[in-house]
C-alpha cells in the first residue's frame, strides 16, 4: 500500500493549521487529518475530471489556500492577482470555472466578468467572491451571467463543493441525447446548444441547465427551492432569489415578448413551469 511521504504529511499539517481568522476565511467543518494529506477520499477524487479552475484573488494567502484545496480535490488550478492577469490567463488556459473576487486592484471584478463572458460566449462557469455588504454587486453579477457567488468569510471546503456543483451536471462520456424540439425552439443537450427559429442563443452554463431541466419536465411546476436543488444541486442554499434572476435573464434571451412568455411560465404561488 502506498504511504504518504513525510513532506506530504508536513504540508497537510500546514494546511490544517492555516490562520483562517487572519485571512477572513471560515475554517472547514471537518478537520483535515495529517494521516490523509489529500483531504478527500480516493473514490471522490477519481470521480472528478481534471477540470481547470482559475482563481482570481489579489490576496496571495487566500489565493494560495483556495488553490491548494482545489488541487487536493483533483482540479488543475491557475492563479491571477489582478484583472489584467485574469484575462490573460483565461485566454491561455481556457478554464472550466473562474473563481472571481470582485475587489481587484486594477479592473473592477464585474468588468472582468463582462470581458470573460464576451470572450468565451458564456461557456465557462463563474463563481463570484464578494463581501457581505456587496449585495448590489452580487445581483448585478448574477444578471451579467455569474453562475454562483460565495460571501466572505467563506469555507474553502464549501467553495470546492460549489465548484463541484457547477461541473457535476456535465457528463462528457454520457450517451448522446436527441435534441428537444418545441414550436421553433430546439435544445441540444449533447452540443449544449439552443436554437430559436434556427438562430443560436448565447446562454451561460446555468441558463442552459435551467432551460434544459424545465424542458425535460414539460408542464410540471417547480418551486424555486426545487430548482435550486435540481439545477444548482444545493439543498442548503439560502437565497433562492437567484432563480428569479436567471429566469428573467433566460426569458429576455428566449422569448419574443418576455412580459408574456411562451415557454417559461410563472405559476403563481408555486414557481415556474415549461409550456411545450
Amino acid at each position: 500500500m502506498l504511504r504518504p511521504s513525510r513532506d506530504s504529511k508536513r504540508r497537510a499539517c500546514q494546511v490544517a493549521h492555516v490562520d483562517y481568522k487572519a485571512l477572513n476565511i471560515a475554517p472547514p467543518a471537518l478537520r483535515i487529518w495529517p494521516r490523509n494529506p489529500y483531504g478527500v477520499c480516493v473514490s471522490s477524487l477519481l470521480q472528478r475530471t481534471r477540470a481547470k479552475v482559475l482563481v482570481v484573488e489579489d490576496e496571495p494567502a487566500i489565493a494560495d489556500v483556495v488553490s491548494r484545496y482545489l488541487r487536493r480535490a483533483g482540479y488543475e488550478t491557475a492563479v491571477a492577482g489582478t484583472g489584467q492577469q485574469a484575462l490573460g490567463r483565461a485566454e491561455a488556459t481556457q478554464p472550466d470555472v473562474v473563481v472571481l473576487d470582485l475587489m481587484l486592484p486594477d479592473i473592477d471584478g464585474l468588468e472582468v466578468m463582462r470581458r470573460l463572458r464576451r470572450a468565451d460566449h458564456g461557456r465557462g462557469a463563474i463563481i463570484l467572491l464578494t463581501a457581505r455588504g456587496e449585495e448590489s454587486d452580487r445581483i448585478v453579477g448574477l444578471r451579467l451571467g455569474a453562475d454562483d457567488y460565495v460571501v466572505k468569510p467563506f469555507s474553502p471546503a464549501e467553495l470546492v463543493a460549489r465548484v463541484d456543483a457547477v461541473l457535476r451536471r456535465i457528463d462528457p462520456i454520457g450517451q448522446r441525447e436527441p435534441p428537444l424540439c418545441f414550436d421553433g425552439l430546439e435544445i441540444d443537450p449533447a452540443a449544449r446548444e439552443v436554437l430559436r427559429d434556427g438562430d443560436p442563443l448565447e446562454l451561460t452554463q446555468r441558463e442552459f441547465d435551467l432551460l434544459l431541466f424545465l424542458a425535460r419536465h414539460p408542464g410540471q411546476a417547480f418551486t424555486r427551492d426545487q430548482l435550486m436543488e435540481h439545477v444548482w444541486h444545493y439543498t442548503f442554499y439560502i437565497d433562492a432569489s437567484t432563480v428569479t434572476v436567471h429566469i428573467r435573464r433566460l426569458r429576455a434571451k428566449l422569448e419574443p415578448d418576455s412580459a408574456r412568455p411562451r415557454f417559461i411560465q410563472t405559476v403563481w404561488g408555486v414557481g415556474y413551469r415549461f409550456a411545450p
